[in-house]
């Protein structure tokens, strides 16, 4: 098993869009499953101190599994290994 497999098996791709892809510096990132709120401060801790991520991450619809959490409390959503969560800032005109 490679290791992206593996980080599907076992943890969670988290995957940015548009401004937060250019904030993250990349696609994705793998993290440890566990409550929404959890794999978030995962992502916000691989960037510690960068100010531009924080900000575009607060700003994000979230997914998972395709689902929208909507307003759904971060700490109540369980996200399961071998899950996606999406991160999607607002688009200009949508």
């Amino acid at each position: 098993m490679t290791p992206a497999e593996d980080a599907v098996v076992h943890g969670v791709v988290v995957r940015y869009w548009a401004s937060a892809r250019a904030a993250a510096g990349r696609a994705t990132d793998d993290v440890a499953a566990g409550t929404l709120a959890s794999v978030l401060d995962q992502v916000r801790g691989l960037r510690a101190g960068d100010q531009r991520f924080a900000r575009v991450l607060s700003v994000c619809s979230v997914l998972v599994d395709q689902t929208p959490v909507g307003a759904a409390d971060h700490d109540e959503v369980m996200v399961a290994a071998g899950s996606v969560v999406e991160l999607l800032p607002p688009f200009a005109g949508g």
